[in-house]
């Protein structure tokens, strides 16, 4: 690994100019009557975007199992590609669904058992190697998920045929029983997840309508915020970047072995926070009540200008700025100072602020996570 050297002043001009203070506070219409009803956006959140989603994923890992099982039975290059196809299309539904930790889902760890990266490659070749493990213990949880099925099909070995060849070498069951197992691992943490939805938990979220710090609207808005800093720009950008630690860490891309991948799902996560943002039904462009019809019922203004047309510029503009991006890992890899890139953190980084400070001092909503990585 590299030290940052010209490229830390570079990160600390962009990280002292989108400092979490850097935003004066909006504003919302004294004397304003305001009506808007909590239920009806718990609501659409549940019942539009939250469990189509689940439904979605889930449908997505039936059909990863599916392409296993076909690689499974007959490990060609045909096969690996289309396990690839399955794996890259869960991966991306995974996006849609990540920032829902709430509930069932904080209740098993979803996100921290589908999705810790790095993996750990020498854990799960010692694994497969020895035949024992389990994948339920939380020290396992950087072998198993999205990340290490990332190593198994696209960083076993240099090209498809000779990771094809690995497949069929002397530890082929050893080695496919271990990708099933990882698999029927997430499988049944989404069906476990989605179950309790479908059973109680989405009648006792859209209850719990009140405003408190316990309410279903104040903890959500918090999960959403916290997703947002923490593992969309920090954990997908930042920390590999090195803005947190004056050291770049390629490695730490998501979707390591894939290079191209890590910024299609950085930007299907941030189309997924900017929907749900808008309230925008999953898979229409159908939208219900949601932060930003919130936001415009308490007529909050920042600067002049409505905040919630403030906040959707400013996910538009990070939208921009990634997809211009060459792949994360090679943004990283091939720049002594990966400036662009650098750059591009800094417009997503704009909107943590708009979220954190402005968007829940208008509905009255306190943070309850702490801000340990000094931003």
């Amino acid at each position: 690994m590299k030290k940052i050297l010209g490229g830390l002043v570079l990160i600390a001009l962009v990280w002292a100019c989108s400092s979490d203070n850097e935003s004066d506070d909006a504003v919302i219409n004294p004397g304003m009557v305001v009506k808007f009803e909590r239920n009806t956006m718990l609501t659409n959140w549940a019942d539009n975007i939250i469990l189509p989603s689940y439904g979605a994923f889930s449908a997505e890992l039936d059909d990863l199992s599916t392409a296993f099982e076909t690689f499974r039975a007959d490990a060609s290059v045909s096969n690996l590609e289309s396990f690839r196809t399955a794996w890259t299309s869960a991966y991306k539904m995974w996006q849609r669904v990540s920032m829902f930790e709430i509930g069932p889902a904080e209740t098993v760890g979803l996100r921290l058992n589908i999705n810790i990266y790095p993996t750990d490659i020498e854990k799960i070749n010692d694994f497969i190697a020895s035949g024992a493990y389990d994948l339920s213990l939380s020290s396992n949880r950087d072998a198993k998920g999205f990340p290490a099925l990332d190593y198994l099909i696209n960083g076993f070995a240099e090209d498809d045929t000779a990771i094809v060849a690995k497949f069929n070498g002397e530890n082929k069951e050893a080695t496919l029983m271990y990708v099933g197992a990882v698999i029927d691992d997430m499988t049944a943490l989404t069906n476990q997840v989605v179950g309790e939805w479908d059973q109680s938990y989405r009648d006792t979220f859209v209850a719990n309508d009140g405003a408190s710090a316990t309410a279903s609207v104040d903890r959500f808005v918090n999960d959403y915020i916290f997703y947002y800093e923490k593992f969309l720009r920090a954990g997908k950008m930042g920390i590999p970047l090195g803005v947190f630690s004056g050291t770049t860490l390629p490695e730490n891309v998501e979707a390591y072995y894939q290079q191209e991948l890590a910024n299609e799902l950085f930007l299907e996560g941030l189309n997924a926070v900017q929907d749900f943002f808008n309230g925008t039904h999953f898979g229409s462009n159908a939208t219900g009540e949601s932060l930003a019809s919130y936001l415009d019922a308490l007529n909050t203004v920042k600067d002049g200008e409505d905040l919630n047309k403030i906040i959707n510029d400013q996910f538009n503009a990070a939208r921009t700025a990634v997809s211009g991006l060459g792949s994360f890992r090679s943004e990283i890899e091939n720049n002594p100072t990966p400036t662009n890139m650098l750059l591009a953190y800094d417009a997503v980084q704009k909107a943590v602020p708009m979220l954190k400070v402005d968007m829940v001092s208008a509905m009255s909503i306190s943070i309850d996570f702490v801000d340990a990585d000094g931003d």
